[in-house]
């Protein structure tokens, strides 16, 4: 008789002991997505810790350490956001995994910040406000904390929105709104203001351009050969060798302003010297890697695999060096304001700001990255290891040929728009072949819309969700930062 009230406690105990279990389950679960933020809150203190030991002696440190926890913060947006640009081609072709391109992504990121970033950074951001109207140190100090805060507020809310943006443009946005609200719509320099929006649609639709017609012509002279692999002998090498000399040309002119300065011509020679050579060492090593292959195009998509890689890591480190400096630029204004109780239209960057910048990056793209590396990768076309090249290589010819004429673009637009304008051309093209093979023309819009659902050619929610980021990201920007500094100005006066 006392054994069954004895089982009895024992089957209670167990069915509460499960309920335990599910508990501790349930607040794993609960806390898993809380993990990220924690990290990224516990690097910003780190960084507001540094500056507090950079300059706790000061009457003003106070200001500095919140200006270097908000471009930390800033930092591990542009991680999050940005970086994706570089990495999501490589990852959606399939030729790194996710885990990889993060981390190559951020070694590259983080050694062209530091060993190739700028010395010198602009504090008015490209000239868009006039420093001069500008007068009082205070208000210069409140205006580009306001930057700094709206352009990190703004490229965070895009990337939980999932929308890849140009920190910047955002940062461009963030300085005009805080100028306008500190002296008035006559502080801003509009021609400047006009190019950069004119970069909204040159951006995109440039390197959209070169991407496609790098895409026709690898079908033209690879893909739809009868002798696929001897055609990739051919032209393999050469597209290898094109890589190269402009990523060559493209550090050159951009990654070491630090090291030495180099003009455009001497830039070029130095892409066409590595050109050549990459393009002798590559031909005998692809000759060798496509023995035996099979004449397919899935043998040919093999022989891109490398180059794309290469291609990802180059776009990382010219990125890490050439716009981090961009976003850490109000954060150098405000130690170089607060240190010497002045302001000037360009400032040198500490070395301990840069470190925040990369490290920040390094964070954010590890802990946030995925989300758009997949959405750049996969989300708004279908990409292999050719298109995704055709991508990276765009990505570096249109910052070479925007340089040379003086156009203000950006990098994310170029890259992002280098993914539609390989998505664009895969329509056309399919909907040329099927006019080609004939039938009517609604039976063509019938079987075209059938094919862009079936093969994810370019999916249009993604297009006007991204289009749309794009057109409001300086005026969105300009609005958070006057709203900010009109708050920061009033609790201080």
């Amino acid at each position: 008789m006392a054994s069954e009230p004895q089982g009895s406690q024992w089957k209670t105990l167990d069915k509460d002991l499960n309920r335990i279990s599910q508990v501790e389950l349930a607040a794993t679960y609960v806390a898993r997505p809380l993990v990220g933020p924690g990290i990224a809150l516990a690097f910003i203190v780190v960084a507001g810790a540094v500056a507090a030991v950079f300059f706790g002696h000061q009457p003003s440190s106070f200001v500095v350490i919140a200006a270097a926890a908000f471009g930390a913060y800033m930092a591990v947006n542009i991680g999050a956001n940005d970086v994706a640009n570089n990495m999501g081609p490589a990852v959606g072709a399939n030729a790194l995994t996710m885990g990889g391109a993060i981390v190559i992504a951020a070694l590259c990121e983080s050694a062209g910040a530091l060993l190739a970033g700028g010395d010198v950074v602009s504090t008015i951001s490209k000239g868009i406000i006039d420093p001069a109207s500008v007068a009082d140190t205070r208000i210069f100090i409140w205006a580009m904390m306001a930057a700094l805060i709206s352009s990190a507020l703004w490229v965070n809310l895009a990337t939980w929105v999932g929308a890849p943006v140009s920190t910047t443009h955002s940062v461009v946005g963030g300085v005009m709104g805080a100028g306008i609200a500190a002296a008035g719509f006559g502080v801003v320099n509009w021609s400047s203001m006009s190019l950069i929006a004119a970069s909204w649609v040159i951006s995109p639709v440039l390197g959209g351009t070169v991407a496609a017609m790098f895409l026709a012509f690898i079908k033209a002279r690879i893909i739809y050969q009868d002798d696929k692999i001897a055609a990739a002998r051919t032209w393999v090498p050469v597209l290898v060798g094109i890589m190269a000399g402009v990523f060559a040309a493209y550090l050159a002119l951009k990654g070491l302003k630090k090291i030495i300065s180099i003009d455009m011509p001497m830039a070029l020679i130095i892409g066409l010297v590595v050109g050549l050579v990459t393009y002798a060492i590559s031909a005998p090593l692809i000759r060798k890697k496509s023995e035996g292959m099979e004449n397919r195009n899935r043998s040919v998509k093999i022989l891109f695999g490398l180059p794309l890689v290469l291609s990802a890591a180059l776009l990382s480190f010219a990125h890490g060096a050439n716009d981090v400096a961009n976003a850490v630029g109000p954060l150098a204004a405000i130690v170089h304001a607060t240190e010497f109780g002045s302001f000037e239209d360009k400032v040198s960057i500490p070395t301990w700001v840069m470190i925040i910048g990369a490290f920040g990056i390094s964070f954010g793209l590890f802990l946030f990255g995925p989300k758009l590396i997949r959405m750049v990768g996969s989300q708004i076309t279908k990409l292999n290891p050719m298109r995704a090249y055709c991508v990276a290589l765009s990505a570096a010819i249109t910052v070479i040929v925007a340089s040379w004429l003086g156009l203000p673009v950006s990098s994310t637009h170029i890259a992002v728009g280098g993914v539609f304008g390989v998505g664009f051309y895969r329509e056309w093209h399919m909907e040329r072949r099927l006019r080609l093979i004939g039938g009517q023309t609604s039976e063509v819009k019938r079987i075209a819309k059938e094919e862009r659902r079936r093969r994810k050619l370019v999916r249009r929610s993604h297009f006007m969700t991204i289009v749309a980021a794009w057109v409001i990201t300086v005026p969105a920007a300009a609005l958070l930062s006057a709203l900010v500094f009109w708050v920061l100005n009033t609790l201080v006066s």
